[in-house]
């Protein structure tokens, strides 16, 4: 049994899923796999997330120690970019083959449409 914060893990895999789980963080993760970005990028690069699902994924991924967020400005409008930290450039392997399982399933099914 792992332990984060009194919330126990059965197993290492469910212990991933807690950092990479859900619909949106692999998916945030994979585009910070090739640099920093700001918040407009991403959603611009992802632009099937809700703005506010966005906010709390990356936010959560910060808790996390995935993402170091940095701001640059102290007034409005705020310059903010998000990058993967140490910790999170250990998922990259990761995210990587995830990503080429999915290309290679796109290419394999036919009932996969590319658009």
């Amino acid at each position: 049994m792992y332990c984060i914060k009194d919330k126990k893990y059965p197993c290492t895999t469910s212990l991933t899923m807690k950092y990479i789980g859900g619909k949106w963080k692999s998916v945030i993760l994979i585009h910070l796999t090739r640099g920093k970005k700001r918040y407009n990028e991403l959603k611009k690069e992802i632009p099937t997330i809700t703005e506010r699902t966005l906010s709390l994924q990356l936010k959560e991924m910060e808790a996390d120690g995935l993402v170091s967020r940095k701001v640059y400005t102290s007034k409005p409008p705020l310059k903010v970019e998000y990058d993967l930290t140490s910790f999170g450039k250990t998922l990259i392997p990761v995210l990587e083959a995830i990503a080429s399982w999915g290309k290679t399933t796109a290419d394999t099914h036919k009932e996969i449409k590319i658009e």
